[in-house]
C-alpha cells in the first residue's frame, strides 16, 4: 500500500469516476457545504465545489492596496516578458495551490486552487477544491473556464511549484494545461532580490508582515500542515479543519495581488516615497543595474548612500556598486573618486581598480605600483579576515610583480 491512490482507497475514498454515489441531503454541520460558503459548478467533466469571493480594488491587505496603479514596465524587463506592459490587469491571474504533499511527481494532487483575477472594480477570488480524485476533472474544467481570459500569471514560487504541479494534474488526464505560454511574474523571485539584504527570509509570510503590513488571523494554519488536515478530512468527513485551509489560501492570493502593487510602485518609482530603506535602495538600483538602466541604478546608489541610517558594510557595497556604474557609464572621473575614498577605508578592490587605471590608461606605472603595494599592505595586516587575504594576495603579487617587470624594461630603455 505504497501509493496515492492505494492510501485513498485504505480511508474509503472514491479514485475513479465510476459509480460514484449521490451524496446524502441529510443536514450534517461538519459537511463541507456547510462549512464554506461554496457552491457546485456543473462542467462537462463533472461538478466541482468553487468558493469565490470579491474584494474591492482598493482593499488594504495590510496597507496596501490590491490593484497595481504604477507602470509594470520595470517589471516586466526583469522578467523577461515585454508583452506584460501592454496587458490591463483582467488579464492577470494570481495563483496559488495547495497540495497533498510538497514534494514533486505524478502521485501529487492539487486539491485546492486559488485563482483571483481583477474585474473592474473588485478582485474576484475563486478557490477550486476536490474532495476527492475522482472529483479532479470537474475540478480542473472549471479552473480552465475561470481562466480563459487570462494570458499573465502571478504567483509566489509558481515557477518551480505551482504552474508544473498542475501541467501534471492536466495530463494526467491527457489534456494541455491552460497558460502554458503565458508571460509570468514570481514574485518570489522578485522578493529575493528586492529583500535579500532586508530580511533574513523571504517567505510570503515575511513578506506580509514586513512589507504589507499584515499580520494573519489565529485561524490561519503554516502551510506545511495542509496536506496532513486534507487527509484528516478525507478520513473523517469533517470539514470544520478545512476553514483553516481555505483562509490560508485565500490570504496567499490576495496577498500577490498587494505585492505587484507594492513592488511595482517601488520599480516605477525607486526615488519615491514607496522607498524608504537603504537597503531596499541597494538591490533596487542593482536590479537596474543589470537591466542596463546604469543612470537609473546610479540615482538609487546616490539615494542609498546618503541615508543616514544606513549600515557601514551596506555602505561600502554602495560605493562598489556605484563606482562599477560610473566605469560602466565612462564616468571615470566619479568612480576614481570613490575609489579613493574606499581605498582610504581599507576596500581592497578600489586599491586594484585604480591601479588598472593608472597602469593601462594613464601609463603611470609608478602610481599603479602605489596603490598595488598598498593593497598588499592592507591584505597582509592581522587584523584582515584570513579567507579574504587567502584571495585577494596571490593576485596583489602577480599584479605587483607584472608592474615591476614593466618598470624594469622602462627604465632599461632611458
Amino acid at each position: 500500500m505504497n501509493s496515492l491512490s492505494d492510501k485513498l482507497r485504505a480511508l474509503g475514498v472514491q479514485v475513479g469516476a465510476e459509480n460514484i454515489p449521490t451524496p446524502a441531503q441529510k443536514i450534517n454541520l461538519n459537511r463541507l457545504e456547510d462549512v464554506l460558503p461554496g457552491k457546485w459548478q456543473e462542467t462537462p467533466h463533472g461538478d466541482a465545489f468553487v468558493v469565490e469571493k470579491r474584494y474591492p480594488a482598493n482593499f488594504l491587505q495590510g496597507n496596501i492596496p490590491l490593484r497595481p496603479t504604477a507602470s509594470l514596465d520595470v517589471i516586466a524587463a526583469w522578467a523577461k516578458t515585454p508583452r506584460l506592459t501592454s496587458l490591463p490587469l483582467e488579464r492577470f491571474a494570481f495563483i496559488d495551490t495547495e497540495t497533498t504533499g510538497l514534494s514533486g511527481g505524478a502521485g501529487i494532487y492539487t486539491f485546492l486552487i486559488g485563482v483571483g483575477r481583477f474585474e473592474g472594480d473588485e478582485f474576484h477570488l475563486a478557490q477550486f477544491f476536490m474532495r476527492d480524485p475522482a472529483e479532479e476533472a470537474g475540478q480542473l474544467a472549471a479552473l480552465e473556464a475561470f481562466l480563459a481570459p487570462c494570458e499573465a500569471i502571478v504567483s509566489y514560487n509558481g515557477k518551480s511549484f505551482d504552474m508544473p504541479h498542475l501541467k501534471t494534474r492536466y495530463s494526467a488526464h491527457g489534456w494541455q494545461a491552460p497558460l502554458q505560454n503565458a508571460a509570468h511574474v514570481d514574485l518570489l523571485h522578485l522578493a529575493r532580490r528586492i529583500w535579500q539584504e532586508r530580511l533574513p527570509s523571504r517567505t510570503l509570510g515575511e513578506i506580509e508582515f514586513h512589507i504589507l503590513g499584515l499580520e494573519r488571523a489565529e485561524e490561519d494554519i503554516p502551510g506545511w500542515q495542509i496536506p496532513d488536515l486534507f487527509f484528516e478530512y478525507l478520513r473523517t468527513k469533517n470539514a470544520q479543519p478545512l476553514k483553516s485551509v481555505f483562509y490560508h489560501n485565500d490570504m496567499d492570493v490576495v496577498s500577490m495581488a498587494a505585492l505587484l502593487n507594492r513592488t511595482a510602485a517601488m520599480l516605477a518609482h525607486p526615488l519615491g516615497d514607496s522607498v524608504q530603506h537603504p537597503l531596499e535602495m541597494l538591490p533596487i538600483g542593482k536590479l537596474f543595474a543589470d537591466l542596463g538602466k546604469f543612470a537609473q541604478a546610479a540615482s538609487v546608489y546616490e539615494r542609498a548612500l546618503a541615508q543616514e541610517d544606513i549600515p557601514v558594510e551596506a555602505y561600502w557595497k554602495g560605493v562598489k556598486r556605484l563606482s562599477l556604474v560610473h566605469k560602466k557609464q565612462g564616468n571615470l572621473a566619479r568612480a576614481i573618486h570613490l575609489w579613493e575614498e574606499a581605498a582610504r577605508n581599507g576596500q581592497i578592490y578600489a586599491n586594484v581598480e585604480l591601479a588598472k587605471i593608472h597602469e593601462h590608461k594613464n601609463k603611470d606605472l609608478a602610481e599603479a605600483l602605489h596603490w598595488t603595494l598598498e593593497a598588499i599592505e592592507n591584505v597582509q595586516d592581522s587584523r584582515y579576515p584570513q579567507h579574504q587575504r587567502a584571495e585577494w594576495l596571490p593576485k596583489l603579487q602577480h599584479r605587483l610583480e607584472r608592474l615591476k617587470r614593466k618598470l624594469a624594461k622602462l627604465r632599461g630603455m632611458v
